[in-house]
């Protein structure tokens, strides 16, 4: 398979995940709790394996161990900051959201940061098929907690069932935008440097979103599910390196 039909075949996929949240309305809100947490560490370990594991990795091997992989880790992390900060975008993994902006907000932000998701996903995919594979597995992961959460903010905020799905699908196939113009863009210019720029957006989101939504839960069980789940998250993309070799 080609390149360019990995790239549409993930970007196919990672919009269909946007449906996730259509297993809310078989699940009680209780046990939507239940499963969201576990989800959101599972997901802030894969993202970070995949940083630490495939992309940064693969960027030395194919640049050196230059000052600019590094200065391209920061300007996707840094990237993803103003993202928070300015659009005042922010995942919910709870439902209802106690951080809830206004759903056309989250639609918007969620279409930028599935978009920038696409192009890097797409540079994983430009360099290696195998890391590109791992970065979009670590993606994945990500995007089931945060479409059950958005989907929960939108029908929280009176927006129809259906009516959410769909526009969570549309958001969501930016990320097929994002790699069809990753793709263009390498047949004029090396995109090597979306590498470490997406090792720096996948850090972000790890440390600074995910984290902090699961490590100050009281329940010394519950903190050991999650914890458990974090550290599996890191084994499956340590896993995915040892099976597909680098």
């Amino acid at each position: 398979m080609t390149t360019l039909l990995w790239i549409v075949a993930a970007g196919v996929l990672m919009s269909v995940i946007a449906l996730v949240g259509s297993v809310t309305l078989l699940l009680s809100e209780a046990n939507l709790k239940k499963i969201l947490r576990p989800l959101v560490a599972l997901a802030a370990g894969t993202l970070l394996g995949g940083a630490l594991f495939h992309m940064i990795p693969a960027a030395v091997d194919e640049l050196g161990n230059r000052l600019s992989i590094y200065v391209w880790v920061l300007v996707g992390f840094s990237l993803f900051f103003v993202l928070e900060q300015f659009l005042h975008w922010h995942h919910c993994h709870r439902v209802p959201c106690e951080h809830r902006p206004l759903t056309v907000l989250i639609l918007i932000a969620d279409g930028v940061h599935n978009f920038i998701g696409g192009l890097a996903v797409a540079g994983a995919f430009l360099v290696d098929v195998r890391v590109g594979i791992s970065a979009w597995l670590a993606a994945a992961a990500h995007e089931v907690p945060q479409e059950l959460g958005d989907f929960g903010i939108l029908v929280h905020g009176g927006w129809k069932k259906g009516r959410a799905l769909f526009y969570n699908f549309l958001s969501a196939l930016t990320f097929l935008a994002g790699g069809l113009i990753a793709y263009a863009a390498s047949l004029t210019f090396d995109t090597t440097f979306l590498l470490p720029f997406a090792a720096g957006n996948f850090i972000y989101i790890a440390a600074a979103d995910l984290v902090p939504e699961i490590k100050h839960e009281e329940s010394l069980r519950l903190g050991a599910l999650h914890f458990i789940s974090f550290l599996t998250g890191l084994g499956l993309l340590l896993g995915v390196r040892l099976v597909l070799g680098h």
